[in-house]
């Protein structure tokens, strides 16, 4: 089984256990670096996912902090400890079964946040004192070794908690109690260094971050991955003095209609950005002018038209003499559906010999299976169930060179041996026009590195979800625009 470079495997909480008892060996000297890193990026995480919300660091507030006996109780005060320093918040600290049952590790994270926090901005509590509202609230009563059925004191606590007003549940690792009746409500949850199984039950119900500490730094394997910001590496570094923009290769995009101009416009305008060295694009000759005004560092071929204002088929012809030097080829978006359209695609497609990404209107049954040529597909739920005909997404991906993109809350890329998993961008990407945007830098990734398909979707999936999250820390997720992304996947690849 082959795996990429930039993404780490998905354990279950047994395979967990045994890997840190591998790493660490139960020795306290070697835990504690990690507990302290794990702090340190769960209170980055926190305060990224409190600024989404539009909460200020400045700004006076209440944080209240469950800790149980371990390790998730050590990582949620010494996420404390590094809140305090830039805040102005003060934390209610609850030690859910008591102080004098921290194990050594959780209190000497306790006597860190005491030096830091101070008795001004530092609050031990009772149940009865637990109020709103509070900024947030950190889980760490429970970690992924947790064993049901949970306590009659745990689970006050934890109903306190899911009663109180609070911006943000953040849980460390897993929510305490799992699926058990009475568990955590996490709106939140921040995978500590292993992103563990049980987290994809919480698809779509909770954010789910993964706090990478480097545990898998070197290449690793797993059938079921989850995808990180290491994946763009590679298009941070200096590029070759001697190359030209024939060295990053040349996409065709084939798409737009009358009716749905802006979909093209927008893949087009993503691909200019994903490092390809040259971008064609095959539109209807009456949008191309106004494209061509905007993006002109892209060449637009305007093609001529049916009557409803689609690519006719007499475009054919232009359309292979250009596809000569393109290294990649992406179909679909604001393409419509007319007959004539569709034909034309399809001989395309039958006859296509380089890699290709299949987009929106070219996702159709007949269409996903011709021919010979590598492909990426790149639907949301409802596409893929028109083209995959009943069959699960682990079935579809097996058909030969291709790789399926599906896009949702938890973005899965299938290969046919693995599934990568795509956690960045959230409910950001809930709006028109991102899918355009993403298939836009899966087709430049592509053609960049045409033999590629699965590093270039990968690519594409974390960039486009980081951008969206930087728009959101900054702007929030209601008022604002899906071409925002555009303008942060430069600060997200420099970051």
């Amino acid at each position: 089984m082959n795996t990429i470079t930039g993404s780490d495997p998905i354990l279950d909480c047994a395979a967990s256990a045994a890997f840190e008892q591998d790493r660490f060996g139960g020795h306290e000297a070697k835990e504690w670096p990690a507990m302290r890193a794990a702090g340190a990026a769960l209170a980055e995480s926190v305060l990224a996912d409190l600024l989404i919300a539009g909460v200020s660091p400045q700004q006076p507030g209440r944080v209240l902090v469950l800790v149980g006996k371990g390790h998730n109780g050590g990582d949620a005060m010494l996420a404390a400890a590094q809140l305090a320093k830039g805040t102005n918040w003060t934390f209610e600290i609850a030690f859910v079964f008591g102080q004098n049952r921290l194990r050594s590790l959780a209190g000497a994270a306790w006597r860190e946040l005491q030096s830091i926090g101070g008795t001004q901005r530092l609050h031990v509590i009772r149940r009865t004192a637990v109020g709103g509202p509070y900024l947030a609230i950190l889980d760490g009563v429970f970690g992924f070794q947790f064993r049901a059925p949970l306590t009659e004191s745990a689970l006050a606590w934890l109903a306190v908690a899911n009663a109180a007003e609070v911006q943000l549940r953040a849980a460390v690792d897993l929510p305490s109690g799992l699926s058990e009746s009475g568990a955590f409500l996490a709106d939140a949850i921040y995978a500590t260094g292993i992103f563990k199984m049980p987290l994809l039950d919480h698809v779509g119900a909770s954010r789910l971050r993964y706090l990478d500490l480097g545990f898998f730094a070197d290449r690793s394997e797993g059938e079921r991955r989850v995808l990180t910001p290491r994946l763009l590496d590679p298009l941070r570094a200096l590029r070759a003095v001697d190359s030209d923009k024939r060295t990053y290769g040349q996409l065709a995009v084939i798409g737009g209609s009358r009716s749905f101009p802006g979909a093209v416009g927008m893949a087009v305008a993503a691909a200019l950005q994903s490092g390809v060295g040259n971008v064609t694009a095959f539109v209807p000759e009456s949008i191309a002018p106004a494209f061509a005004a905007r993006w002109p560092e892209a060449m637009w071929i305007g093609c001529p038209e049916t009557e409803d204002g689609g690519i006719a088929m007499e475009a054919g012809l232009m359309i292979r003499r250009h596809l000569e030097r393109a290294t990649a080829m992406l179909i679909g978006p604001g393409l419509g559906c007319e007959p004539e359209t569709m034909a034309l695609v399809a001989d395309l497609v039958q006859e296509a010999k380089g890699p290709l990404v299949l987009d929106a209107d070219a996702l159709q049954p007949e269409l996903v299976k011709l021919g010979s040529a590598p492909r990426v597909l790149t639907p949301h739920q409802g596409e893929f169930e028109r083209i995959a005909k009943g069959a699960s997404l682990e079935e579809f991906g097996r058909i030969e060179s291709t790789v399926t993109v599906l896009k949702g809350p938890v973005t899965r890329i299938v290969d046919g041996e693995v599934i990568y998993h795509g956690i960045h961008g959230g409910p950001m990407l809930a709006r028109g026009g991102s899918g355009d945007m993403l298939a836009g830098l899966i087709g430049g990734r592509l053609a960049a590195q045409p033999s590629e398909l699965v590093i270039a979707a990968a690519q594409g999936v974390v960039w486009h979800g980081l951008a969206a999250q930087w728009v959101a820390e900054r702007r929030g997720e209601t008022a604002v625009r899906t071409t925002e992304i555009l303008s942060a996947l430069n600060p997200v690849l420099r970051a």
